[in-house]
C-alpha cells in the first residue's frame, strides 16, 4: 500500500537549513550525516531509494539540501504482486525532483533458492550488487539506514552469537557505501515526511513476525524501550565501542600475522592467546571467514601434539598443519 502526498519538494539551499519546517528538518538530518562522513560539496551520490519512509527522507532531504550531485536507483525485488508500483512511485518521485533514476527488477525469491539464502539475505545481496553495477566509479552509494536499523542489527547478531564485528552495528561508511541517516531515528524522519505531506510506500511484509528482524523491531525493541527509553541510543554507543575494540584487535592481529609468516606458512610455535589466535587465522585465511568451529579446530590442531592434519575451511579452502606450521591451501 502507499501513503500518497501531494507535496513536491524543490531542490535548493546551499547551507544546512534552520530545521524550522519539515523539509528543513529532513535536510538538516542529511546534512549532519554528510558532515560526519566528510562528504564534500559537489560529491556524486547515487541514492538507493526503495520508496519507503527512510529512503524518501533521504531523497527529499538530500535534494532540498542541494549540496551534492544526485541520481536515484531502485531495485524491484519482485516479491509482491504490486512491487512494480513501488518502482513507478520512486521513478515519479525522482522525476518531480528532476533527478535521473535507474530501475531494475530481479527475482529475489529465485535467487534465495539458488544461493541457499533467506529472502532477507538474498534481497540485500541483490540490492548491493545492483547498486555496485549502476554506480559510476567516481560515485558514492547512499543508503537510508537509520539508528533503529543499526540497533536491530546489533540485537539480531547478538542472539546469533556473533563476535565484536557483528555487534558493531551498521557502519556509517563501508567502501563507497555511505549512510547519512545512520544517526537519525526512524520515527522522527517519518513524522517530518508526514508533516511535509511527502508520500511513501509501506511494505506489508515488514509488519509480519515471520522474519527475525521484524520480531526484533516489533517485539524486542519496544520491550527494551520500556526499560530504557533511550535504548536505541544506548545500543548505538555499545556498537561504537565494539567497533573501536574490533579495529584495535584487528590491528594487533595484523602485526602478529606479519611476525609469524614464514615461507608461505604461518608459524604457530609459542601460540598467542586463543582470542588473538582466532583473529590472526581469520586474517590469514581471508574472506569469507570460516566458522568459529573450523577456526577452533585449526587452532586445536596447530597447538596439539600431532602433525600432518588437514582442516577444511569451507569455500574450497583447507589448511594443513605440520611441525607447528599452518599452510593455507
Amino acid at each position: 500500500m502507499a501513503e500518497q502526498g501531494t507535496h513536491k519538494p524543490l531542490v535548493g539551499g546551499s547551507n544546512p537549513p534552520s530545521a524550522t519546517k519539515p523539509l528543513d528538518q529532513l535536510a538538516a538530518a542529511v546534512a549532519r550525516g554528510g558532515d560526519a562522513l566528510g562528504l564534500l560539496r559537489g560529491t556524486s551520490l547515487l541514492l538507493a531509494v526503495s520508496g519507503g519512509p527512510d529512503s524518501m527522507a533521504l531523497l527529499n532531504g538530500a535534494a532540498h539540501l542541494g549540496r551534492w550531485q544526485l541520481t536515484v536507483a531502485h531495485l524491484d525485488h519482485g516479491l509482491r504482486p504490486d512491487s512494480h508500483d513501488d518502482a513507478s512511485f520512486v521513478a515519479d518521485a525522482a522525476a518531480a525532483l528532476d533527478l535521473a533514476c535507474t530501475i531494475q527488477r530481479t527475482d529475489v525469491a529465485d535467487l534465495a533458492r539458488t544461493e541457499g539464502r533467506t529472502l532477507e539475505e538474498a534481497g540485500r545481496e541483490a540490492r548491493y550488487r545492483f547498486l555496485e553495477e549502476v554506480a559510476p566509479p567516481d560515485t558514492l552509494v547512499a543508503t537510508a539506514h537509520t539508528a533503529d536499523d543499526s540497533a536491530e542489527t546489533i540485537l539480531l547478531n547478538l542472539v546469533r552469537g556473533s563476535g565484536l564485528a557483528g555487534v558493531s552495528g551498521i557502519p556509517a561508511r563501508r567502501g563507497r557505501v555511505v549512510r547519512p541517516l545512520i544517526g537519525s531515528r526512524r520515527a522522527g524522519l517519518r513524522a517530518a515526511l508526514d508533516a511535509a505531506g511527502i508520500g511513501y510506500r509501506l511494505d506489508p511484509t515488514n509488519e509480519g513476525l515471520d522474519a527475525s528482524r521484524n520480531r526484533i523491531r516489533h517485539e524486542v525493541m519496544p520491550a527494551l524501550e520500556r526499560i530504557n527509553p533511550a535504548a536505541v541510543e544506548a545500543l548505538a554507543r555499545f556498537g561504537g565501542l565494539a567497533a573501536d575494540d574490533d579495529d584495535l584487535l584487528d590491528a594487533i592481529a595484523a602485526g602478529e600475522l606479519a611476525r609469524r609468516r614464514s615461507g608461505g606458512a604461518i608459524v604457530w610455535r609459542d601460540p598467542p592467546a586463543r582470542a588473538l589466535g582466532r583473529r590472526v587465522l581469520r586474517l590469514g585465511i581471508g574472506d569469507p571467514a570460516p566458522s568459529l568451529e573450523r577456526i577452533d579446530a585449526l587452532l586445536d590442531a596447530a597447538e596439539g601434539a600431532r602433525g600432518g592434519i588437514t582442516i577444511e575451511l569451507g569455500a574450497g579452502r583447507s589448511a594443513s598443519v605440520r611441525e607447528r606450521r599452518i599452510t593455507i591451501e
